[in-house]
């Protein structure tokens, strides 16, 4: 890659944390083009961000030089020293992302989000609180992301690879619920997770869920067939082969086993 298309493909947020001057930032190289990947489409709109964790405010900043001049920016963070950032267009609450009233009382004092960000305290604790209380806070179209989920795999903040409790397993359970309209068992019903994701994005250290209302999927069909039944007909012998298949896996499926 050439310096001239290496300049191109740098993302404008990634040029603005290059370029800084102002407040401390602190992000991994690799987050940039995720960020824009995801968020471009909401730059210069009427807008309102959630970002859980401050640190010196620099990212605040960097939210706004990106999206424009009709964002609102919410700031959270545990340390009172942080309110001293606010700035225009820039508003900092001050409480713990592990207490639930806490964050309650956020969705009484603050507009829905288009854009949740949690950079808070990344242990599993905080993020999954966070996202039980404030996920359904987001506006119907917007994104929730959380960051710093490598803190999964880290014994330090609760984390551990397949460890029960962290927040990698807890937010694999979002792959279920997204596909429940196909599920067959009641263990897995549809839920309002299922009808208002539209997709959900796994990086390295982010998982990012992108909300849309949604109803059940329709299968369709077009064009003409090519063959009669599908170009295939069952004998007896393979009608009962099929049956057998189904019971047997009905029973692998009740103790979880691999299918056969």
């Amino acid at each position: 890659m050439t310096t001239e298309s290496l300049i191109k493909s740098t993302s404008d947020l990634e040029k603005y944390f290059n370029n800084n001057s102002k407040r401390l930032i602190h992000k991994w190289k690799h987050y940039f083009d995720i960020y824009d990947r995801h968020f471009n489409k909401y730059r210069d709109k009427e807008l309102v961000i959630l970002e859980i964790g401050v640190f010196h405010g620099g990212s605040l900043q960097m939210w706004k030089d990106y999206f424009g001049d009709k964002v609102k920016i919410y700031g959270i963070d545990i340390n009172p020293r942080c309110k001293s950032l606010e700035e225009d267009g820039i508003e900092i609450l001050i409480g713990s992302q592990s207490d639930r009233d806490f964050l309650r009382s956020i969705k009484k004092s603050v507009p829905r989000p288009d854009i949740l960000i949690d950079d808070g305290g990344h242990t599993m604790k905080q993020q999954i609180t966070t996202y039980e209380e404030l996920f359904d806070f987001v506006k119907d179209d917007g994104v929730y992301l959380c960051e710093d989920v490598h803190t999964s795999y880290q014994v330090a903040l609760g984390g551990g690879f397949k460890r029960k409790g962290t927040f990698v397993e807890y937010s694999k359970n979002f792959i279920d619920w997204l596909n429940a309209y196909h599920s067959e068992q009641r263990g897995l019903k549809v839920s309002s997770f299922t009808k208002s994701v539209n997709s959900i994005h796994y990086y390295d250290s982010i998982v990012i869920v992108e909300k849309a209302v949604r109803q059940k999927p329709i299968d369709l069909k077009s064009g003409e067939a090519s063959f009669d039944n599908d170009g295939f007909d069952e004998n007896t012998y393979q009608v009962f082969k099929r049956k057998v298949r189904t019971i047997i896996n009905l029973v692998l499926r009740f103790f979880r086993l691999p299918s056969f």
